[in-house]
């Protein structure tokens, strides 16, 4: 029986609540004893990413106190989890925080390598009648490796059927902050990987990260497309609980 701190990042916490609870309802199913500190706040990524690095590792020492039982720390966001694993250290080198920081990036995981890398779970159950893609949110892929583990859970999800994309490993063009200094960049790069989906006939867009989703489905939902988002926490819920 594993114990389990959940991690629930900004998007998630403030625009998809419901993803973050569909996180626990299945890692409880699963046997997990979860734990939420309700203090914990921001990982410190978006100011990072900004330049302000001297506030960032103000908010990183807060996530340090926050985590600091020896559990495993689960985050429905390629994007935090490869943040934390990744820049942490370049933060506390040499302080006397490096410790406690290599303790955290070693507990820290994203929910879907949870499922298949520690608790070795494929099949959930999970029924959705859908035709959907998945997209490789950067965090997720290019900060955690996570490639092939998605996929094997999406594949056992009953009654739905999965298109790869040609676009799946280009990114959606958020980015945090790049989407307001680059729009027409960022909604350029939205328009891509849209078009991409579509071209499958999916009529979902799957993903590890709500930024991703909020981002595209933003787009999508200007342009008035037969297409939505939804986070693979959500997916893997279906038919479980409602």
């Amino acid at each position: 029986m594993h114990q389990v701190q959940i991690f629930i990042p900004c998007f998630v916490d403030q625009l998809y609540p419901e993803t973050g609870l569909n996180m626990v309802r299945i890692l409880e199913r699963l046997g997990c004893i979860v734990h939420y500190n309700p203090k914990q706040t921001c990982c410190g990524q978006p100011a990072f990413n900004a330049g302000y690095k001297d506030d960032a590792k103000k908010v990183a020492i807060k996530f340090l106190d926050d985590f600091n039982e020896d559990y495993y720390i689960v985050a429905p966001s390629g994007s935090c989890t490869g943040y934390v694993r990744n820049s942490f250290d370049e933060m506390f080198a040499d302080s006397s925080e490096a410790q406690r920081s290599k303790k955290v990036k070693s507990y820290i995981y994203e929910f879907t390598e949870f499922l298949t890398d520690i608790l070795k779970v494929d099949n959930l159950g999970a029924v959705f009648n859908a035709k959907a893609t998945y997209h490789d949110a950067c965090g997720a892929l290019r900060e955690c490796g996570i490639k092939a583990g998605p996929r094997k859970l999406l594949e056992h999800v009953q009654g739905l059927e999965l298109f790869e994309m040609k676009e799946c490993e280009t990114c959606c063009g958020f980015g945090g902050t790049f989407a307001i200094k680059y729009e027409t960049i960022s909604v350029a790069m939205a328009q891509t990987k849209v078009q991409s989906a579509l071209a499958t006939g999916a009529e979902y867009i799957i993903s590890t990260d709500v930024s991703c989703m909020m981002h595209l489905q933003g787009y999508i939902d200007k342009q008035g497309l037969p297409i939505q988002t939804i986070h693979i926490a959500d997916v893997l819920a279906k038919g479980l609980f409602d």
